[in-house]
């Protein structure tokens, strides 16, 4: 079955390799980095082609919270491994923090700058001068209050400073022999959840037992919003009929209800990154992102 996500037939290879030796030439011009590494499509290209680059003046590191599962630390482990680069897990505390757990607009503004603190401690007992993270070109208008905090922590994006869309990400990293360059987006488990509706250990772990059903059955790109008793499953709209036949919809019933739904639907505009923000849109709303 095709990868419905993946758009690699319109990557200029010219404008690749241009790219790409620019990636590497920012690198190299660094001398040491950390890297905020989750085990995604980005930070794994990031963190290959900086350990290239630097060698082990380079350390990854993988925050570790109900945020994201024990699954995406584990893979984080795995390719840190295979690219054999020192990496570091930090527990972060985002949930402690009100200004995250009452879940605000910006709230992934609060989540990235405990990280960012947390790679600066570790630079500065590294003796490691730059702090890096995996924001592309394509990022550039998208709704990112974590930006914020990456500018104050002093962060620096090389994907983005190097002009990389997803789609030539995603070509390089196929081309490096990654195994992420085909895997779909990912993002925390907390963009699962309405602005506004508080964000607790027990909703995050309800979100990542739902979506945990769905690719168990073998879907791939997905997302399981979570609106109090009710679930609202997207996936590709092609992978529709996968869901409705009567004894694959009977089992996401079934895992679902059994994370603790009601109500199980399915989202008919199909899968989305950030659908989360239409609301804000809608309500002409512009959120502030805080400076500090």
């Amino acid at each position: 079955m095709a990868v419905s996500f993946l758009n690699l037939d319109a990557v200029d290879a010219e404008a690749l390799e241009r790219k790409y030796a620019r990636l590497q030439a920012i690198l190299a011009e660094m001398e040491s980095a950390v890297v905020a590494f989750s085990g995604g499509v980005d930070s794994a290209l990031l963190l290959r082609v900086a350990h290239d680059a630097l060698g082990d003046r380079c350390i990854a590191v993988v925050a570790v919270s109900e945020s994201y599962t024990p699954e995406e630390a584990d893979a984080a482990r795995d390719l840190a491994a295979q690219i054999g680069v020192e990496c570091h897990f930090v527990e972060t505390a985002e949930l402690a923090d009100e200004n995250y757990a009452s879940n605000p607009a910006n709230r992934c503004y609060f989540c990235k700058r405990e990280l960012f603190a947390r790679m600066a401690t570790i630079a500065e007992q590294k003796g490691v001068q730059w702090l890096l993270y995996g924001a592309n070109h394509d990022d550039r208008g998208d709704f990112r209050p974590g930006t914020t905090a990456a500018r104050e922590a002093k962060a620096r994006a090389p994907l983005m400073e190097a002009e990389l869309t997803k789609p030539e990400i995603r070509e390089l990293s196929r081309r490096l022999g990654l195994p992420t360059w085909n895997r779909p987006a990912s993002a925390c488990l907390a963009s699962r959840v309405p602005y506004g509706t508080r964000i607790t250990a027990q909703v995050l772990n309800q979100v990542a037992a739902a979506e945990r059903v769905l690719r168990q059955l073998g879907f791939a790109q997905l997302r399981v919003r979570h609106h109090g008793d009710v679930a609202r499953i997207e996936v590709p709209r092609e992978e529709f009929p996968r869901v409705l036949d009567a004894d694959t919809s009977a089992r996401i019933v079934e895992g679902l209800k059994a994370a603790g739904y009601s109500y199980v639907t399915l989202d008919l505009q199909g899968f989305r990154s950030g659908s989360m923000n239409e609301v804000l849109k809608k309500r002409g709303q512009i959120p502030v992102e805080v400076s500090s």
